[in-house]
């Protein structure tokens, strides 16, 4: 870890070392694998009450998950839902990242996520590509939460109309890096990477089979298939990871958050493709879960 850091270990099988870590802090941010044990977020959130942490950033960094439909048909959404109304049981308040997916590690991830195999130059169409969504990349994200813990918890008075961190209480902010369909990818990843579109083997999917094909493999035990399901949602025409559809605009301009390039990104996920960065993820996320099982 950085110089400065102060790094605390705990026992999750034992509360007083979760209390005693968090003790003194004003907030805290979570952050998890999709691998982590089911209760894990409740563990957290008991021990941070008993510690008198006033805020919460709960285990959110995707997509703003108020739409009771899409949270059961991806499955998770459900159990976000659940852990926002726990904090606010236990007398906390939380804000959420909504972010959209991560950019840069969803092209880079493979067809079952943005539909891309970039080192083998094949995409995958769902539907016709033209379905819009917010993505985020890693850094925007981080200054995002950088920039929302800088500012003040309360006005100074009533008088006071800057912007504060009690603004968004028990809500979500929405950020982005680019507001983008596949089309819009393949442009950037032709551009960055000199080849033409017929460089590329093309298909096109039923958005709705694939996402349902998805389902079937988690039913039938095989959990690639959530990666399948999940992005795939968020591909149907009623557009869930478009801000705007949903009726928001992106916080960015609030929290002074810089435009960023397409393209930069674009070869940012090329290089994670080149260097095995999903399969490593893979491999060590199945390795997780056969310890723990």
């Amino acid at each position: 870890m950085p110089s400065g850091v102060d790094v605390r270990k705990v026992d999750y099988e034992n509360p007083s070392s979760l209390v005693a870590a968090l003790q003194g802090h004003d907030l805290f941010i979570i952050t998890m694998g999709v691998g982590a044990p089911p209760d894990t977020h409740t563990k957290l959130l008991e021990a941070a009450a008993e510690a008198k942490i006033p805020w919460i950033l709960p285990n959110e960094y995707g997509n703003d998950t108020n739409n009771d439909q899409v949270n059961k048909d991806i499955v998770i959404g459900g159990v976000k839902k659940q852990i926002r109304q726990r904090i606010e049981q236990l007398g906390m308040s939380w804000i959420g990242i909504a972010s959209g997916f991560w950019y840069e590690f969803s092209l880079c991830g493979g067809t079952d996520r943005y539909g891309f195999d970039l080192n083998n130059h094949t995409v995958t169409w769902f539907g016709d590509g033209n379905v819009k969504l917010n993505t985020s990349t890693f850094p925007q994200v981080g200054r995002s939460v950088a920039s929302l813990l800088s500012l003040k918890v309360l006005p100074d008075d009533e008088n006071d109309k800057s912007l504060t961190l009690s603004h968004w209480r028990n809500k979500f902010v929405h950020v982005s890096s680019f507001h983008v369909s596949q089309r819009d990818m393949f442009e950037s990843v032709l551009h960055v990477s000199g080849t033409k579109a017929s460089d590329w083997q093309q298909e096109t999917v039923s958005i709705k089979e694939w996402y349902e094909d998805g389902v079937s493999m988690m039913q039938s035990g095989n959990r690639l298939g959530f990666g399948k399901l999940l992005y795939g949602r968020f591909f149907f025409p009623d557009a869930p990871g478009d801000f705007e559809t949903q009726g928001f605009e992106a916080d960015n301009d609030k929290l002074g958050l810089p435009k960023e390039d397409l393209d930069e990104y674009t070869k940012v996920a090329f290089d994670m493709a080149k260097d095995g960065y999903m399969e490593k993820q893979y491999a060590n996320f199945m390795r997780q879960t056969q310890t723990k099982e």
